[in-house]
C-alpha cells in the first residue's frame, strides 16, 4: 500500500537548541535531524503518479528530497552522477527531470545537453549551489525551465514541478489529439490507425512514433539522429539498422498515394513529402 505525506515537522538540534524548519537546513553542517511524518493511506495507483529523474550526489539531499516527492505522490528514480541519470533516462520515461549542477562523471550541464538531444520538451530544473550568475544563464540557455539555487525550499519547488507538470498535461492532451492527412492517407496517431479509402492499418508503437515524428516536419527534415534518440534511446549503430527496416515498412504503408514519399537525406536524415 502506497503513502502521502498529510504534514511533517522537523525538529533540528543547533547548538542544543530545538527549532522548527523545513527540509533545506539538512545542508547546514553538523547538523542533527529528526524528521516527523504523519502518514496515512493513499489510494492512488503508482500507474498514475508522475515520474521525475532526480539526480543529486548528496546522499543525505538526495534521499530526503526523493522521500519527500514519493510521499507527495510522486515515483522517483534517484541517480547519484551524470552517467547514470543519463542511463536511467535512456532507460525509462520521465516527466521531468531534477539535475544538480555539481555531480562526479558527467555535471548536470553535460546531462542537461545528453537529455535535450533525446527529448527537447521535458521539464527540466537545475539543483545547484552555483549560484553566480554566468551559471544560471547557462542553466537557461542549455534549456532548463528553472534554476534553483541551494539551500531551498522544499515546498516550493513542489509547488513549482506542480505547476509545469500541469501546463506540459495540457500541452499533451493537445498533441494527442493531433490528427493528420497525407495524401490519400488519414493519420491517427492516438489510435495508432493509417487509414485510406483501401483500408486500415494498426501501426506497431514504433511504427506509429516514427510516423508522427515524420508528420510533425512533413516536407521538412526529420534528423536522423534526433528521431533515434527520442523513439529508440540513443543513436547507436543497431538502432540506426532498426530504424531503417521501420522506415522500410511506412514506404510500404504509403505506396498507394504516389504523391506521398518518405526519402533519404543521405547522412541527415529523412523527408516525409506530399504533394
Amino acid at each position: 500500500m502506497g503513502y502521502r505525506y498529510e504534514n511533517y515537522i522537523i525538529e533540528i538540534k543547533f547548538k542544543n537548541k530545538p527549532c522548527l524548519t523545513k527540509f533545506y537546513w539538512l545542508l547546514v553542517p553538523n547538523v542533527v535531524v529528526y524528521i516527523f511524518i504523519c502518514l496515512k493511506p493513499s489510494t492512488m495507483s503508482t500507474n498514475n503518479k508522475s515520474r521525475i529523474l532526480l539526480c543529486e550526489d548528496d546522499t543525505n539531499l538526495g534521499l530526503v528530497l526523493k522521500n519527500f516527492l514519493e510521499l507527495n505522490d510522486f515515483d522517483v528514480i534517484l541517480e547519484r552522477d551524470g552517467r547514470l541519470g543519463l542511463a536511467a533516462f535512456q532507460r525509462e520515461k520521465f516527466d521531468i527531470c531534477l539535475l544538480d549542477v555539481m555531480m562526479p562523471k558527467m555535471d548536470g550541464f553535460a546531462l542537461a545537453e545528453e537529455i535535450r538531444d533525446i527529448n527537447a520538451d521535458i521539464p527540466l530544473f537545475f539543483l545547484s549551489a552555483k549560484s553566480m550568475k554566468e551559471d544560471q544563464i547557462k542553466g537557461y540557455k542549455l534549456g532548463a525551465d528553472d534554476y534553483i539555487t541551494k539551500p531551498f525550499d522544499s515546498e516550493l519547488l513542489l509547488f513549482k514541478i506542480k505547476a509545469i507538470l500541469k501546463r506540459n498535461e495540457e500541452q499533451n492532451k493537445e498533441q494527442e489529439n493531433q490528427e493528420f492527412d497525407l495524401g490519400i492517407y488519414h493519420f491517427i496517431p492516438k489510435l495508432r490507425e493509417l487509414s485510406s479509402p483501401n483500408g486500415k492499418v494498426t501501426l506497431s508503437p514504433k511504427e506509429n512514433e516514427l510516423l508522427k515524428m515524420l508528420s510533425e516536419y512533413k516536407n521538412d527534415l526529420l534528423q536522423r539522429e534526433l528521431a533515434l534518440k527520442k523513439i529508440w534511446g540513443n543513436d547507436n549503430y543497431f538502432n540506426g539498422r532498426s530504424m531503417d527496416v521501420y522506415i522500410a515498412k511506412l514506404r510500404k504503408y504509403l505506396k498507394e498515394d504516389p504523391n506521398v514519399e518518405i526519402v533519404n537525406i543521405h547522412g541527415n536524415g529523412f523527408r516525409l513529402i506530399v504533394k
